[in-house]
This record gives structure tokens, sequence and C-alpha cells, in this order.
């Protein structure tokens, strides 16, 4: 297996291996603004190679992008499929190189996810599981009813919820988790029964509710990824969230390569320690009656969107090549720069008039006993 890591590896490992391509591409496409990731394809139909685009309908830009898209590829000789709209998304994200190379991924092949998020990708060479990624290709494409036959291959809405609870109950010591956000009511539950039965359960992004401690990395997060006991892992395109889980199309894989999961945790660790606490405990927010007016201040100070979007422009311009963009692809990353940037302002605020608020009370915000997971 080979681990990709974002934003350090960049384009690089993906460009590398559609190159390496010698008979087929069987790619799934959600989102995409990177050009050379076009390219990519375009020079393998020149090299003879097979090249098969299994295009999602819509994504949360509207599906002009994908047409547009759609039609330049058919231009350079790609065959183009589009998926079904019977799920809410087709959002899941990999591709297949000669029907011998998996690659399943947690970024879109898009400026923001690839330069300036923290995120994964992994590669495996595994007979069993390439041949069902290959068939559910191809049911999707044929817009056929997929059936699963490989319990490590996750697959909303068929066989996700089924396979993440058992992975999650299957935690012994440690659950190091990505997640954007945690919100399906069950996983929640199993969560805190994994804490209560002494698992180390440590998230990065973010959990609904009060109960469980998460904290905030100081960089765009795209990535749904769960550690266990330091030597299993699951990644994919679905958080634990309901319509992820039973009425989108979302693809992840576990996978149990020791040397893979225990560099995952080294930046997991990494980056749990540069983060700041995100979820407030019930007992602080008890405590806590700002004023609308005083929030909103401190989260206008907090908002710099420029700063933003000139660090994607240095992380695209960084290796000294002309990269073109394609504009109005970009215009749904940049959209999603602003969302991200006031969401954390928010939340930092939030945290500010909390730390602000607790000087002034001898109730503790965290309760002595669960110092040690936050």
């Amino acid at each position: 297996m080979k681990l990709i890591v974002q934003p350090e590896d960049g384009a690089e490992p993906i460009l590398r291996a559609l190159g390496q391509a010698k008979k087929s591409i069987q790619i799934m496409i959600f989102r995409i603004d990177r050009s050379e990731v076009e390219r990519a394809l375009t020079d393998a139909v020149e090299r003879g190679v097979s090249v098969q685009a299994l295009v999602a309908f819509t994504n949360s830009g509207g599906d002009k992008p994908l047409r547009r898209f759609e039609a330049r590829m058919l231009e350079k000789g790609v065959t183009v499929t589009r998926t079904a709209n019977d799920l809410l998304r087709y959002h899941g994200k990999m591709f297949i190189i000669d029907g011998k190379e998996l690659h399943v991924l947690a970024f879109n092949f898009s400026h923001m996810d690839i330069a300036l998020s923290r995120s994964f990708g992994v590669s495996t060479r595994q007979p069993k599981l390439v041949s069902e990624a290959v068939k559910l290709f191809e049911c999707d494409a044929k817009r056929i009813p997929y059936k699963a036959g490989n319990s490590d291959l996750v697959v909303s809405p068929v066989n996700a919820r089924e396979q993440l609870t058992k992975f999650i109950a299957g935690a012994k010591k440690h659950l190091l988790i990505y997640d954007m956000k945690i919100a399906d009511r069950a996983f929640l539950k199993l969560l805190n029964e994994k804490v209560s039965q002494g698992v180390d359960v440590r998230i990065i992004g973010r959990a609904a509710g009060a109960s469980l401690f998460t904290r905030t990395l100081p960089m765009r997060l795209h990535a749904r990824v769960i550690l266990r006991d330091g030597h299993s892992a699951f990644l994919g395109s679905q958080s634990l969230r309901k319509m992820e889980l039973e009425v989108r199309r979302e693809i992840g894989m576990i996978f149990h390569d020791e040397p893979i999961v225990k560099h995952m945790a080294a930046v997991f660790d990494k980056d749990w320690s540069i983060s700041a606490p995100a979820v407030v405990p019930e007992a602080a927010l008890s405590i806590l009656d700002a004023p609308a007016k005083k929030v909103a201040k401190v989260v206008a100070k907090r908002i710099n969107v420029a700063e933003k979007l000139e660090e994607v422009l240095d992380r695209v311009t960084d290796r000294g090549r002309e990269i073109p963009l394609e504009p109005k692809e970009v215009v749904e990353s940049v959209r999603e720069a602003v969302r991200n940037e006031v969401r954390d302002a928010v939340v930092q605020a939030v945290q500010e008039l909390v730390t602000e608020a607790a000087k002034n009370t001898e109730t503790p915000l965290i309760p002595p006993e669960n110092h040690a997971k936050t």
C-alpha cells in the first residue's frame, strides 16, 4: 500500500499513477479544477490507454462545471459516463489503474482540497479489493444496483453503517478520528460508549453535542479517517452523518497496513498538538451569556479571507511552473474558503468568550477526569 498526505504531497502522486497507466483508467469525478489532472487523462488517451470518467450528475456548485468538464473530455477521446440521480449525491473519490491498482481518496481533484487542506489517500494492489472496486465502478457506470462483496470496501448506502459500526466497536485502546462533522446519533452513542470503556477517543473536526471533546485544526480539513489501536484504519469520503451513510454514494476502505497506519497516526498526533479545543463542555456553556454584538465584533476581527486565498495561490505556484486554472471551476472553491473562514472565526470567537467568562467563575470548564482527553 501507498499513502498520500495532503497538502504535503500535492498532485504529484496522482499524476504519477495516471501517467503509469498502460491499458485502462477508471476514475470517479465529483469535483475537479486541477487542469494538470485533466491533462494527465487526455495524455493517457493519446498513449492508447482506455480512459473512462464516471462524472457525478451534480455537486454543491451545480452541474454546469461538471458538464463543461465532460465536454472537454469527450473532445479529447475520454469515455464519459454520468452517474444516475437516484441518490442525493455521488460523492465517492477513487480511480483504478489497469484493473490492478485501486486508489481511494478523501479529497477531490481540486486546488482547495489538494493545496490547502489536510487530507489523505491510499492505494492498494490487493486483487480482491481491486476487483470489488471495479465491480462497483461498472455498476454505477451502467446504473445497475451494486451488491457488496468485500467488507473492506465501505460503500454508502450499501454497507457503510454496518462496517463502520463493527470497526469502531472493535476498538480496544485508541480511536483517532478526522471528521468534518460527526452527527449520526448511533455513532455518537457508540463513541461515548467507547469512552466509557476506557478507549482514548480523540477527534480532529467537529461532533454534534458537547459530550465528546474535539479539536479544530488550524487549516482546512477535508478528511474522513478513523485510526484504530495503531494497526487498522478507515479512510473514505463519508463522514459519520446519516445522509452520507444512507442517501449518498460514498466510498471508503478499511485496511490493516501497520506502517501506513503508524504514519497516519504520527500526522494526527502532530495535528492534535497544534489544534485548539473545539467543543465546549456543557458546564462552560452555562456560564456564557455574551451579547450578540460582542460575538460579532470578535468574529469580524478573526475573518481574513484574503489571506486564505493568497495562501491558495502561493501553494499553486510554489513549484516554479505555470499551472493554468479553470476560473469558473475555481469559483466554488473560493466560496467554500469563505464559508470555512467564517465558520472557524465563529468557533474561535465563542472559545475566546468562554475562556473570558471562565476567569470569573470557579466552575471548571473541563472535569479533572477529562483533562487527558483535551
